[in-house]
């Protein structure tokens, strides 16, 4: 089956928030074995959601809204489908008193158009929300279903995963089951060339690559009966991959490298802390996201200046005026010396030009230094990057991260 995401809402357009939504659905929808083929953002507007919905039909078997269900004047996604299928909105009692138990337990009054929410278009299967006071629906024209759902995120991520999902688990003939490997340290072009054969000759699975904040995913896909089958269809491609790629795969499962690396730390039971410059604490905030981590993550020092550097760090003044605060010695210098006053088993340091401004002729944008102390060593990377200043930062924080990767798989078991 076809599916179209057709989301409703100025908000989308004008850029006000982002269509969560649809990447939540368009992630599940494939297990079900259905495929998504379309996304579609349409105003608060009857007419033109009537023409979005028209197109849809055409060319999906399955049409799934999110937005406009709300109690204002432009809520009108319900009032427009109804119209369109030629369809009476009738009240629909249990989700009428679910909504006055929302307000109940709020201990609020219940405004007079509230009660429009609990409309429905007649002849719809009821999508109970949980989370909130609009419920969703599903409705069956022939072959052709539409699924109506909130656009909170809140509220409609687990309607569909409650429902959506069990609604065509029942239906579906095969399932599509789909794993993703992680890769840093590759580009796409490199790593294409050694498993183009792979590609070129896929059938099921399927192996799609893609590129994405400085590293690779790949998705392997396979279209099967059930989940046991597709995994074994899925291994020895994933085996392959692997084998071919070596420790550049840093996840099978679909897990950012803060995940991966946090997790060897905590694993190792591998003390480290951080002496961050250009990346201003986002190596710190990254590796903190992680359940745990404060286990073996002691802490960090944001050195901007100089005179930090010297001062708190304990970086020498002669090494930062003879190389310069951009500089493998340097950065070596404030590895090993965080490692020293936090008292970890692991110091890591980051220094470089982020931009716009600071550059030099020798120094130019997008240089970054990456060092790695231990109690008996200090290795350095010297990373030449390009982009814009997020950019430049998020892929030190991704080197930095890797580096403590490697390094925890080649000296511990």
């Amino acid at each position: 089956m076809k599916a179209e995401i057709l989301a409703v809402g100025t908000e989308l357009l004008m850029g006000q928030i982002a269509n969560t939504n649809a990447q939540h659905i368009s992630a599940r929808l494939p297990e079900v074995g259905i495929g998504v083929y379309y996304h579609t953002v349409v105003g608060d507007n009857p007419s033109r959601l009537k023409d979005c919905l028209e197109l849809a039909l055409k060319r999906a078997d399955v049409v799934i809204m999110t937005g406009g269900l709300g109690p204002t004047k432009d809520d009108l996604t319900k009032e427009t489908i109804a119209e369109f299928f030629g369809r009476k909105l009738v009240l629909h009692q249990e989700s009428l008193q679910k909504i006055e138990a929302f307000f109940n337990k709020l201990n609020r009054t219940m405004t007079e158009n509230n009660k429009k929410q609990a409309f429905l278009p007649e002849g719809s299967l009821i999508i109970e929300n949980n989370n909130g006071t609009a419920p969703g629906c599903i409705i069956e024209d022939g072959k052709k279903v539409v699924i109506m759902l909130p656009g909170p995120p809140k509220e409609m991520k687990p309607m569909f995963d409650e429902t959506v999902i069990g609604y065509f688990s029942k239906k579906a003939s095969f399932k599509i089951v789909s794993r993703f490997l992680r890769i840093f340290g590759i580009g796409e072009s490199a790593m294409e060339e050694k498993i183009i054969d792979l590609i070129d000759g896929q059938s099921n699975p399927t192996i799609a690559p893609y590129a994405k904040d400085g590293e690779v995913t790949l998705r392997i896909t396979a279209r099967c009966n059930n989940g046991r089958e597709g995994e074994e269809l899925i291994k020895p491609v994933i085996d392959e991959i692997r084998n071919r790629l070596g420790d550049a795969v840093y996840s099978i499962d679909n897990e950012n490298l803060e995940e991966v690396t946090g997790k060897l730390l905590i694993k190792n039971n591998i003390s480290i802390s951080f002496a961050e410059s250009c990346t201003g604490g986002l190596l710190s905030s990254r590796i903190t996201e992680i359940p745990g981590i404060s286990a073996v993550f002691s802490g960090s020092m944001v050195t901007y200046s100089n005179e930090i550097k010297a001062g708190c760090l304990g970086v020498s003044e002669d090494t930062l005026n003879t190389h310069g605060a951009v500089s493998s010695s340097t950065a070596k210098e404030m590895a090993v010396n965080i490692r020293k006053q936090m008292n970890t088993k692991l110091g890591v340091s980051v220094t470089g030009i982020a931009g716009p401004g600071g550059a030099t002729e020798n120094k130019p944008i997008g240089l970054v230094y990456v060092a790695l102390a231990d109690e008996n060593d200090v290795a350095c990377t010297e990373l030449n990057l390009w982009g814009d200043r997020n950019r430049i930062r998020n892929n030190t924080v991704l080197n930095a991260l890797d580096m403590i990767r490697r390094y925890i798989l080649k000296n511990y078991k």
